[in-house]
């Protein structure tokens, strides 16, 4: 159940996001057909659709293929699911999501399309996450991961 704190800090990221337009297209979908299915996913879903059943599988996210705008615009959407209660089958969706802000480490292209009050609204989610899941993601074995996220985007406000 989320807490009113998770509600502010949703709140904080999608002011932040607020002005991300939605691309007519979230991947290279003529790269190929797992490209193609991907984008076809993502642009059949809304913010408030996006699910764990669209990106809660490793083998098989859509997140992995998006561009730097598509990340974007789905940033306060994966938020949410960061603070949702683990479910099966997909369980907890922490994990991936600090896989996600950590691609390619700091200074990957998931940061630098965002601007600095975005980076602070992410630094801040994180900062909410070791808070409040510190217990979680310890037994999902993804400190490393989180550890990882905060290089790339914790921004000192």
């Amino acid at each position: 159940m989320a807490t009113t704190r998770d509600e502010e800090i949703l709140a904080r990221i999608r002011q932040a996001f607020a002005e991300c337009a939605r691309p007519e297209h979230f991947t290279d979908y003529r790269h190929c057909d797992e490209c193609a299915e991907h984008d076809e996913v993502l642009r059949s879903r809304e913010l408030e659709t996006l699910s764990m059943a669209d990106v809660g599988n490793p083998g098989w996210d859509p997140i992995c293929f998006v561009s730097p705008e598509g990340f974007r615009y789905y940033l306060p959407a994966l938020a949410r699911l960061a603070l949702a209660e683990p479910a099966k089958p997909h369980g907890w969706y922490g994990p991936q999501f600090f896989f996600h802000l950590s691609y390619d480490g700091p200074g990957n292209v998931r940061v630098m399309a965002c601007s600095g009050d975005q980076r602070r609204a992410v630094g801040q989610l994180l900062e909410h996450i070791l808070k409040t899941r510190l217990e979680l993601t310890d037994s999902s074995m993804c400190l490393h991961e989180f550890q990882r996220a905060m290089e790339c985007w914790y921004v000192k406000y």
